[in-house]
């Protein structure tokens, strides 16, 4: 991700890891088929900005093979480490801080990194400053107010409870700085930054093992946050994440809006 003073979701955590599990079941075939109707192959030259786990670059290093080159950044590398093989280069960058890694790039792709970014506008205008002429950028963040919900079908008290804790998280990243309706936005801000051929679509699971395993980690993952805040005690999140376990409620996410355009 990018760095933010008290991110509500940094990457050292054990947790972090099995969210970004999930992340990969749940959002990698909408990316790659996206990137994949860009015409991607061998030689291509690819930013992965706040790549946190290893799938997306792992995946983009095969498309472009040893001839191409794949940089992904973050601005803690601990878990995309493992992909620091020829021709993935992990570097250690913040996208709302600092100069792009390079330019001419072929590809510059970020997902569920710009809405929590503090200086969202520099960090837009850094990724297309990056791409070559002709050159594509994809950006996939969630909108968070779009679809408020963990539990669209809100039926029962336990949905009226993963609901609960589920609004208290979104406060506490709110008052983290994280823009969450952000996501509608992507469309209108790549015309505003000068790319051409924008478009966008909307990927939305209403029920999935994969959800699960999210909502699991995440809340075991702000746990304290959530108590100390006077969200939710802790019968309550030990009662949440064993409805969780249970398998016995549709879990959603917030629609990930993915939002592309041309150099």
């Amino acid at each position: 991700m990018t760095q933010t003073d008290g991110y509500l979701l940094d990457n050292r955590q054990t947790e972090a890891g099995q969210r970004f599990d999930a992340f990969a079941t749940l959002f990698d075939p909408t990316t790659f088929r996206h990137i994949e109707r860009f015409g991607i192959g061998s030689g291509w030259r690819c930013w992965e900005v706040g790549a946190g786990g290893t799938s997306v670059a792992s995946w983009l290093a095969k498309k472009v093979g040893p001839t191409g080159r794949v940089v992904a950044t973050d601005i803690d590398t601990s878990w995309a480490a493992s992909a620091a093989r020829s021709p993935v280069e992990i570097r250690v960058h913040d996208v709302g801080a600092e100069e792009p890694p390079g330019e001419g790039f072929d590809l510059v792709h970020a997902r569920l990194v710009l809405v929590h970014v503090p200086d969202r506008e520099r960090a837009l205008r850094s990724m297309v400053k990056a791409l070559r002429p002709g050159g594509r950028l994809l950006v996939e963040d969630a909108d968070p107010a779009l679809q408020p919900l963990l539990c669209p079908d809100e039926h029962g008290p336990e949905q009226q409870l993963a609901n609960r804790l589920r609004q208290g998280f979104r406060k506490l990243l709110a008052e983290r700085g994280a823009d969450l309706s952000y996501g509608r936005k992507l469309p209108r801000l790549l015309r505003e930054a000068g790319l051409r051929e924008v478009e966008a679509d909307a990927y939305f699971p209403v029920t999935s093992t994969a959800c699960a395993d999210l909502e699991s980690a995440t809340v075991r993952q702000i746990r304290g946050q959530l108590v100390t805040a006077g969200i939710a005690t802790n019968v309550d999140i030990d009662r949440h994440l064993a409805n969780v376990a249970s398998g016995s409620m549709d879990l959603a996410t917030a629609p990930m809006i993915s939002a592309w355009g041309r150099k």
